[in-house]
C-alpha cells in the first residue's frame, strides 16, 4: 500500500505557481519511480501519493514517459551543475573535492532521483538511451579533457580519466543507491550531520591520494 505523502488536493491548489504544483508532483515521482521502476509505477500510484486527482496530474505531464524523462532530466541537471567546479586552471585537488563535495551533497539530498537513474541504466536505459549517447557523452568527454590537461600538466598523476570519474560517480552515488545497506551498517541509523561529514571527508582522502593529490580545503567534509 502507497502511503499518501502530506500533499492533499486542498493544498495542492493552494500552491502559488504552476512550478510549484509541477514540483510537488516530480517529487511525488521520484519516490515512486525509484521504489517501482518505470514499468512498475503509474501515474495513478504518484498521484496518490501526492494527495491529488490523477486528472490534476496529467495536466502538467501528460503521459508517464514524460514525467519519466523529467525526473531523469532534473537528476542529470543536478549532476551537471555540480561539474561547474570543474576548470582547466583550478588546481586539480581544490576542484576534485569540490565536485565530490557537492556530489556527496547530492546524494543526501536527492536519494531518489538518483535511485531513478541507477535503476534506468541497470536496465540498458530504455527511455534515455538517446541522452547518454548525446548530453552525457558531451559533458563526460569535456570533464575528461579537463583531467587530462592537468595530467600533461604534471599536476596529477596519470590515470585514464574516465576510469577516475567513474570512481567518483560510484562511490557518492552509493550513499543513495544504497542507502538502505548503508544504515543497516550504521546500526539502523541514518547518517546524521556529523557521519555525513566524516564520509565526505574520507571519500576525498582516499579517491584524492589514488591520484596522487591531497585535500586542498578544510577536512571536515565542507
Amino acid at each position: 500500500m502507497i502511503k499518501s505523502q502530506a500533499m492533499t488536493n486542498g493544498n495542492f491548489k493552494k500552491l502559488a505557481t504552476r512550478s510549484e504544483k509541477k514540483q510537488a508532483i516530480l517529487d511525488a515521482a521520484e519516490k515512486i519511480f525509484a521504489e517501482y521502476g518505470f514499468k512498475g509505477a503509474t501515474t495513478q500510484m504518484i498521484a496518490d501519493f501526492a494527495g491529488i486527482p490523477k486528472a490534476n496530474l496529467h495536466y502538467y505531464y501528460p503521459t508517464k514517459e514524460a514525467l519519466y524523462s523529467q525526473v531523469v532530466q532534473n537528476i542529470f541537471d543536478i549532476w551537471l551543475e555540480a561539474a561547474d567546479s570543474f576548470d582547466q586552471n583550478m588546481d586539480p585537488s581544490h576542484a576534485l573535492e569540490s565536485y565530490i563535495n557537492k556530489k556527496m551533497e547530492i546524494s543526501r539530498a536527492h536519494p531518489n532521483g538518483s535511485k531513478v537513474w541507477a535503476n534506468e541504466v541497470m536496465h540498458g536505459a530504455p527511455i534515455i538511451q538517446d541522452y547518454l549517447e548525446t548530453t552525457l557523452k558531451e559533458w563526460t568527454s569535456s570533464r575528461e579533457a579537463v583531467i587530462q590537461s592537468w595530467i600533461d600538466d604534471g599536476r596529477m598523476d596519470k590515470i585514464d580519466p574516465k576510469h577516475l570519474l567513474y570512481m567518483i560517480w560510484a562511490t557518492t552515488q552509493h550513499y543513495a543507491d544504497f542507502v538502505h545497506q548503508v544504515e543497516t551498517l550504521n546500526d539502523g541509523r541514518p547518517f546524521d550531520d556529523g557521519a555525513w561529514q566524516a564520509a565526505t571527508r574520507d571519500v576525498k582522502k582516499i579517491i584524492l591520494a589514488g591520484v596522487g593529490l591531497t585535500i586542498g580545503g578544510n577536512d571536515d567534509g565542507h
